[in-house]
Formats: C-alpha cells, structure tokens, sequence
C-alpha cells in the first residue's frame, strides 16, 4: 500500500499553459527529485509545452537524462575547475560563473552567470573586459541573472537586470539571449518591452509544476489500526501510550521525505512564536505529522520509520480502517512517493 501524489491532470497542465503564455520561451527547470514528480515526467510534460532547453541541477542529473530527454539540456550548476569529468553529449549546456570556466572549456555551449545581489556565484563587473577575448573559444548561448526570491531592502529586481544589461553592453559584450530566475510576469514583460533586441528567458521550476497548490495532494494509506489503553508500551523505544485511543501504521517513511523538512526563514513575531513551541514540544517528543484526519493533523506516535509512520489516535477520534487513505500535507521538493496518479 503506497504514499501517493494525486494529480488533478487537467488542472496541473492548464496552470502549466497559463504560465507559459505569461512566460514566453520559458525553461522548464528540473532537478533534484524533479519536485515529486521525477525527472522523466517533468521531461515528458516540457516535452509536451514544445519547451527546451530542460534545466537540470548538476551534471549527473543531465548524464542520467539524456537518456530521455532527446532536446538540449542546461546544466545550472556551474562548471567547477576541479569537477570529475562526467561524459556529456554536444547538447549539453554548461552554466559557468568565473572567467576561468569560460577558458577552461573550449568547444562548448555556455551560458555565462553574472553575479547577482544573491552574491552566490557569477562573473563580477571587473572581469567583464576579460570575457571578451574568450568567447570566440567558446559557443555562447547568453548570460544568465539569478534573482532573490524576497527583496526585503525595497529594492527593484528590473533595476537590478538593467543594471547588468547596461554593463555587458558597455562591455561589448553580445546581448542576444538573458536567462533570468524569480521575475513576475509584469517585470518580465517590462523587460522585455525595454530590451527588444535581446531574448529574455525565464528560468522556472516551483512556479511551473508547483503554482496551483489544489492540482496536487499526496495521501498515505492506511496499512493498521491497533487499539491501545493509557501505559501500553509500543513501537522500537516501547515507549508508553499517553492516553486510550489507537495507532495507525500509514504508508509513507523517511526513504519517501516524511519527517524530513527544510529549515524555514521566519518572518514576525508569531511564526517565531510557533518555531519556538514546535521546537519546545519536539524535547518531550511530541512531534506533528504532516498525515491529517478528520480535518486535523495527527501527533507522531514516535519518530516515522523508514518506510511506514505510526500516528496517535485519541479516544474521542474515530478510527480508520486498513486501507483508508490520509491526506498528508508533504513539501514536493523533498517527497519521493511510491506513485503518481492522475485523476
């Protein structure tokens, strides 16, 4: 019995369309565990949208997709001086970030990454004037900006893209083509709009596969239900039961993401607030699942096993039955289900 991601298909892909239509020429990204739904379908839905290149995290994700992605891949990942080599075919694009890359890689396809306000990787404006003599040993499919996500300082994201358009072109450098991550359609289009002779390509993952929250829901069945009384001892630890009620094993481990959770940037007093409580109650081992019954999410019995998690039930809930599916509130980017069906 399987921890499922439920896919109201025809939803999914009008989303898809709808941001297409906000994002002409957009790149599909795909990486990691392809946002739950692996790479191989994301590939086939990119496909299908007549969008290429695919985007992919490292260079071992594009060496495992080649196999079924018949397009041009583009590696994010920049290219790193002391990287094992990994054979690639031709269609392979590389994201490099220092002028050293670019040298280092004669005969391939690049797109060249600035250094954004993320201050994460990218060529510096006072390496631009080197760039130049380089790139007649390379095939230079545009430059690329990776923008933040939140701009806390009030600051402009188009500001910011124009500022590095007017550098490259002071630099002489060629302008035909700029990858950009984390615009909203309106700065893309204004961007667009300013620089008609340059191609502005959105590069997007979460925003493409993961927009519409109600197209996707996982749920985890329902393997057991053990009645239990206050004191019996239970699980791996034996540790006692605080109250009547029941456990149920359900379907979805640690192997599948359950339990596992990306740390969070708090913003205000109450999120804070509730971090602080959540980590207060996780000492005396009182852990929330991310498994819902009965429109509220249930307490960990102890910590989710590999593949199966067991939950409290109290008393005062009623009980489900094996095969009883529970919605289960999991973040896409770490769940790996045991399938995928569309509804």
């Amino acid at each position: 019995m399987p921890l499922t991601l439920y896919v109201d298909s025809a939803r999914w892909r009008a989303h898809q369309q709808h941001i297409l239509e906000q994002f002409p020429g957009l790149v599909p990204v795909c990486k990691g565990n392809g946002y739950g739904f692996g790479h191989e379908r994301l590939a086939a839905e990119a496909a299908r949208l007549g969008a290429s290149p695919l985007a992919v995290g490292t260079v071992y994700e594009a060496a495992r997709a080649r196999d079924f992605v018949s397009g041009d891949l583009l590696v994010l990942t920049p290219y790193q001086l002391t990287e094992e080599p990994v054979p690639l075919p031709t269609r392979v694009i590389r994201t490099v970030a220092s002028v050293d890359a670019v040298g280092r890689l004669v005969g391939a396809r690049v797109v060249i990454e600035v250094m954004s306000s993320m201050r994460r990787h990218g060529v510096t404006e006072e390496e631009l004037p080197k760039l130049a003599s380089l790139l007649s040993d390379v095939t230079l499919e545009g430059f690329a900006i990776h923008l933040p996500l939140d701009r806390t300082d009030g600051s402009s994201a188009v500001d910011e893209v124009i500022t590095w358009m007017d550098r490259l072109r002071a630099a002489r450098l060629p302008l035909h083509t700029m990858y950009v991550s984390h615009l909203r359609a309106d700065e893309f289009e204004q961007l667009q709009r300013q620089f008609p002779q340059t191609r502005f390509r959105a590069r997007i993952g979460t925003r493409l596969w993961l927009g519409d929250h109600d197209a996707t829901h996982y749920r985890g069945t329902v393997l057991d239900v053990t009645r239990v009384a206050k004191g019996d001892r239970f699980g791996y630890r034996q540790q006692k039961v605080s109250g009547d009620g029941h456990l149920v094993v359900v379907a979805g481990g640690t192997s599948q993401g359950v339990g596992l959770e990306a740390p969070k940037a708090m913003h205000g007093l109450a999120p804070r607030a509730k971090g602080v409580a959540r980590a207060g109650l996780a000492t005396v081992n009182r852990n929330l699942s991310p498994f819902v019954w009965e429109g509220k999410q249930r307490w960990f019995a102890e910590p989710p096993h590999m593949q199966v998690s067991i939950l409290y039930l109290p008393a005062e809930s009623s009980a489900p039955v094996q095969g009883d599916e529970m919605v289960a509130h999991l973040r896409h980017t770490t769940t790996q289900p045991d399938r995928v069906v569309e509804r």
